[in-house]
């Protein structure tokens, strides 16, 4: 026997249904009812994909699903309450409800990580609903993904808004290889704009426009510096005359030349600029460490992302200049140079055989062309590489979706309160959860970003997730460090604790190894083995076990979930992780069904990471 089926009756009719199972697991294709349903769905394996909970949603989810669409929705509760899938149909019921609204305006749904986005991919399709856009914090900038993740230090300074002021000046900055001084002879004036005069012309300049759209106006902030000098003949004439002339215009071009907001930041990289710019020593040395590993590994981080923004949005978009204007024996050259055997030449906009749309040494979208074999190949310049394409505009949505909102740095509110200015807002998270520590900061920006509009609010106090043995074990350690941690109630047993394993420094591996097996062998869907950075490259042979077993870092498992998980070193994710011991509980509250956890002695969490 597979279930009991019982049904309530008020005379002739029934009023209820309730299957109770009777095996440990439901078989896919039968069909459960009721609280039995319930059950069987956290029974089931955990894949690689998240599912939908339309036959087990429960009353309380439900209210949250259909809440009124304006205003912001908070959905709160600790791990396995179900927040996001519930976040998720929200966003499925908005559309159905209001779609000329939602699909018009576009729905934006923002996690973790790009592991988190490509867990939840098919949840929104499986209720009919194929619209939405699905951004992890580093997508969020149209033509720029970030994975790399600053160490904590750096993380807190790149997140906070004390950061503004720094960027602020940043983009008052002159090109670091720019002119500094204009001499040229105009209707037989010669004219002298020495760097005071150029400073002034920058701040005149830039107290009225965005930099990046205001070549016109500098152009005319330095023909009045030069006619303050000349002072004879007609004043709209020799502005006339100093604007066409050909001198001025090449100065002009190197010395406000359009910047790309991530150029501009990777001009952190000298200390001395960002000590001058207002930040201590130590956040100028971060900073300048920071964008050196930029520089050396091409890749940026998912915290530069909201910066990239910040400065987008100061400086305006990145625009092509006007072409300039060239003698008709010039022409004839481009035109004759098809002879040579050259199939195109294409003069870019600083005159020097560049393509247009590309960039200069430093600019966006260069490549590292070979006329050989006719292919470009990508810069091996690592500034051409990190500011490769163009940057997009700000997308604006109707409905604006924050998973794991806990995690969003004040920066990054303020980048996705660009994208939110008119929507309504479905926030879920759990501060019990927060790998960002300074939580009224961050609730500050947030508040700006909502605006002053209504504001609803839904707790999830059921833990569907987690086994009570696996669940109790996470409650313990996180209420010693978080006395106020909302706690929820977890309602299924297993009968299996948490094994608890020590291991010398050098026969971690091997017992990692071990103990994957054994989980393997005891459950039917995913294994996550879950270590800090000084272990995971050691850890690469228990990948070995089993198809279906992954090797993660701490903060990539937000949002997700797994049959089984093995949590090696928990000490030293403590250290490691931006939130200390509350990442560690998001670790420990992953697993379904089975979890074990591997700690390193003899001082191996301290000096086992190094052969």
């Amino acid at each position: 026997m597979l279930r009991r089926r019982v049904l309530r009756c008020r005379g002739e009719q029934v009023v209820g249904v309730e299957d109770d199972l009777m095996v440990a697991a439901a078989p896919e294709d039968l069909v459960v009812v009721g609280d039995g349903a319930l059950m069987a769905a956290l029974t089931r394996s955990r894949g690689e994909r998240m599912r939908d909970i339309v036959a087990t949603i429960q009353q309380h989810q439900d209210e949250a699903i259909r809440a009124p669409a304006r205003g912001v929705t908070e959905i709160t509760g600790g791990p396995g309450t179900g927040k996001t899938v519930v976040a998720l149909h929200r966003a499925a019921y908005l559309l159905y409800s209001d779609r000329r609204r939602y699909e018009a305006g576009g729905v934006l749904v923002v996690g973790p990580s790009a592991a988190y986005t490509a867990y939840i991919e098919r949840v929104l399709p499986s209720l009919g609903e194929d619209t939405v856009s699905l951004r992890s914090v580093g997508d969020v900038v149209g033509g720029m993904t970030a994975t790399v993740l600053d160490d904590p230090a750096t993380a807190a300074l790149k997140g906070s808004l004390r950061i503004r002021t720094l960027l602020s000046r940043l983009t008052r900055e002159p090109v670091p290889d720019a002119p500094t001084e204009l001499r040229v002879f105009v209707a037989g004036h010669p004219v002298r704009l020495r760097p005071a005069d150029l400073e002034r012309a920058r701040r005149q300049v830039l107290r009225h426009h965005h930099r990046n759209t205001s070549y016109d106006a500098a152009v005319e902030a330095l023909a009045g510096l030069a006619w303050e000098q000349v002072q004879q003949g007609d004043r709209a004439e020799f502005v006339d005359r100093f604007t066409d002339a050909g001198d001025v215009e090449t100065f002009a071009r190197a010395w406000w030349r359009p910047v790309d907001p991530r150029e501009l930041l990777l001009w952190l990289v000298d200390e001395n600029l960002a000590r001058r710019l207002g930040a201590s020593v130590d956040e100028a040395r971060l900073l300048a460490d920071s964008y050196r590993r930029a520089l050396d590994d091409g890749r940026w981080s998912v915290a530069d992302v909201a910066l990239v923004d910040d400065l987008h949005a100061r400086l305006g978009p990145v625009v092509d200049l006007p072409s300039e204007e060239r003698g008709f024996y010039e022409i004839e050259e481009l035109d004759d140079a098809s002879q040579y055997g050259l199939a195109a030449l294409r003069v870019g906009r600083d005159g020097d055989g560049r393509p247009d749309g590309g960039a200069a040494s430093g600019g966006p979208g260069a490549t590292d062309g070979n006329a050989g074999d006719g292919h470009a190949r990508v810069s091996r310049d690592p500034v051409d590489r990190l500011t490769a394409g163009r940057l997009g505009g700000v997308e604006e949505y109707a409905h604006v979706l924050v998973d794991e909102a806990q995690d969003i740095s004040p920066m990054q509110w303020r980048m996705l309160g660009r994208r939110g200015r008119w929507a309504s807002w479905t926030v879920v998270g759990d501060l019990a959860q927060a790998s960002w520590d300074d939580l009224e900061e961050a609730a500050r920006a947030r508040e700006e970003a909502f605006g002053s509009s209504v504001r609803r609010a839904f707790h999830m106090d059921t833990n569907y997730r987690n086994a009570r043995e696996i669940f109790d074990h996470a409650a313990r350690m996180v209420r010693e460090h978080v006395p106020d941690a909302d706690i929820p109630r977890a309602v299924r047993e297993t009968g299996h604790h948490p094994a608890e394993l020590d291991a010398p420094a050098e026969e971690v591996v091997a017992t990692a190894s071990s103990a994957v097996r054994d989980l393997v062998s005891q459950v039917e869907g995913q294994v996550a083995v879950i270590a800090p950075d000084r272990w995971r490259d050691r850890l690469t042979p228990v990948l070995d076990a089993a198809d279906r077993v992954v090797l993660v870092d701490p903060l990539s498992t937000k949002g997700l979930e797994y049959d089984a998980t093995l949590v090696v070193d928990p000490d030293e994710i403590v250290a490691e992780s931006p939130g200390g011991v509350r990442v560690l509980y998001v670790v420990l509250t992953r697993a379904a069904h089975r979890t074990s956890i591997l700690r390193p002695v003899d001082g191996a969490g301290s000096d086992g990471g190094s052969d």
